[in-house]
């Protein structure tokens, strides 16, 4: 039968919403908010670098990035992301959410300067110390996902916590839709103070020495809301369920949580002994196999496939706009008039899809359920991908752009309003909270390998066949149509391992986990799970 929860885990999960639930989302999503600029505002000024370290005089063409320098830089990140997502999720089980969230803070604020002081003699040499310092960046934001994850669902009463992770998750929209405003800012500021012609007119003069100022700006700025946010990370006691399930401190638990609560809780020490006992399996355990083994397979699975569609969409916005013709050809522009299109463009499409889908996530998850939306996320992704890739031809003739850009914005409202937003929630509850924050690097880390595959395949994978239609550089690809194709594919296949995820809404996160499940009902209780 099931064991008597303690106290203090009692009295988080029907806690009335209060101001600490606020606080916790508000410190965690700023997190989220600076991962998600820094992330994609590199997407926004790649054409810009292409420009000034690579133009060739005399070419009719302005320069752009080198294929192995455009991959570097656009995935380094997530290389860094990757890593760090593992590290910090399973040190997050062994030192606590508290002590290691501040490490991934620092280092994203250090590494965000940094990225932005990328300096060398040559082009080769700002490109290396851009990529060395943007891979440390995404290292410390890779940390940032277990722990504010797993701090958000161990913080939040069970009645409200999908909506509670799902506003941390949902500050990503507005770190994306600041980082095309943001560049959108800083480059009409530029344009507005060096006016300059267009390539085709003065090949030399398009790219203003001030350029160099911008994109360095826009990396920058992702340390201000990480500063922002320091001190108070620092200030969040540890939770409950880390203090007394993982370091069985009965005491510490219930005084941490009486000040956040402001209500009186028992120690219950012999209760915490009697709830902790024979729970101590690991990750590589047969115990844990038989519990959770198909759980971390549907984690892992549906967020890798997720990202390959996910982070290829929005890292190649703007080849995809360039070849449906929204956006006017490279050498019509001056280098800072295409920045401020391209930022103009992404904002667009932020402000219109992306944004409302993660708050239709937040407002319907603990009403209809995460698989529910995970499904059907999964699913209208699809659908919206076959049709943008189908009748691709219809939309790249002049008078169809618009038609393209509302599909392309349906399929991050699906993503977003889906499976991007259950994915990182998901393994933030299912999962005992000895292994949480590990199980969730664990899913987090696949679904960066996913990111990996989009930010280098779709590159590679969205080049024309003939040499007008793939930039400089570039050997043939299937073109953006067929990348299309096998982005759907992704998604379809992510629909199906939704299947072997846990529903957990409604249930404590020791239910769910099996945490209060006495040893002889595991085996029962588990199959009940799958």
């Amino acid at each position: 039968m099931a064991k008597e929860n303690l106290q203090v885990l009692n009295a988080l999960d029907v806690a009335k919403t209060q101001w600490y639930h606020f606080s916790a989302i508000v410190i965690a999503g700023m997190g989220f908010f600076t991962d998600a600029y820094d992330l994609f505002c590199i997407s926004l000024v790649t054409k810009l670098l292409g420009r000034i370290y690579y133009t060739v005089p005399g070419h009719p063409k302005p320069g752009t990035l080198p294929p192995n320098v455009s991959a570097a830089v656009n995935g380094v990140a997530f290389c860094g992301t990757l890593a760090g997502q593992l590290f910090f999720g399973w040190l997050g089980d062994k030192l606590g959410r508290k002590r290691v969230y501040g490490m991934t803070l620092l280092l994203m604020v250090i590494a965000s300067l940094a990225s932005g002081l990328s300096c060398g003699s040559s082009p080769k040499g700002v490109m290396a110390t851009l990529c060395f310092f943007r891979f440390w960046l995404g290292f410390g934001i890779g940390g940032d996902y277990p722990l504010s994850a797993t701090i958000m669902s161990e913080y939040a009463n069970k009645k409200t916590r999908g909506a509670f992770i799902a506003a941390v998750f949902a500050m990503q929209g507005f770190g994306i839709l600041t980082g095309g405003i943001v560049t959108l800012i800083v480059s009409a500021a530029f344009k507005a103070r060096f006016p300059a012609q267009p390539y085709s007119v003065d090949p030399a003069g398009s790219t203003i020495p001030e350029a160099d100022y911008v994109w360095r700006i826009v990396l920058m700025f992702g340390a201000i809301p990480a500063v922002m946010t320091f001190y108070s990370r620092m200030k969040m006691p540890e939770t409950a369920r880390y203090t007394a399930l993982v370091e069985k401190n009965a005491k510490q638990a219930a005084s941490d949580m009486a000040q956040v609560l402001q209500v009186s809780l028992e120690e219950e020490p012999e209760k915490l002994e009697k709830i902790t006992r024979n729970k101590d399996y690991g990750l590589f355990s047969r115990q844990f196999l038989k519990r959770h083994g198909l759980h971390l397979l549907g984690t892992t699975t549906t967020w890798f496939l997720l990202d390959i569609a996910f982070y290829s969409q929005n890292l190649f916005q703007k080849d995809i706009f360039s070849a449906i013709n929204w956006l006017p050809k490279a050498a019509t522009m001056n280098a800072l008039e295409e920045v401020y299109k391209l930022s103009r463009a992404q904002t667009l499409i932020a402000l219109c899809g992306t944004v409302p889908g993660y708050w239709f996530t937040v407002a319907f998850i603990d009403i209809i359920g995460r698989f529910t939306i995970q499904l059907m996320g999964f699913f209208f992704m699809t659908v919206f991908m076959l049709g943008l890739a189908i009748p691709y031809h219809h939309w790249t003739t002049p008078g169809n752009h618009i038609g393209f850009v509302v599909m392309y914005g349906f399929t991050f409202f699906f993503a977003n309003f889906g499976p991007n937003a259950t994915t990182f929630i998901v393994p933030a509850e299912i999962f005992p909270a000895r292994l949480r924050s590990t199980c969730h690097g664990i899913s987090a880390a696949a679904g960066k390998a996913g990111a990996i595959i989009g930010a280098f395949g779709f590159l590679y994978a969205s080049q024309g066949k003939s040499p007008d239609k793939r930039d400089a550089g570039y050997p043939a690809g299937i073109g953006v149509k067929n990348s299309l194709f096998v982005l759907a594919v992704c998604n379809f296949i992510g629909f199906v391992f939704t299947f072997l995820v846990p529903e957990a809404k409604g249930k404590s996160l020791e239910e769910i986990s099996g945490d209060n499940i006495e040893e002889e009902e595991e085996e029962e209780k588990g199959a009940s799970y799958v």
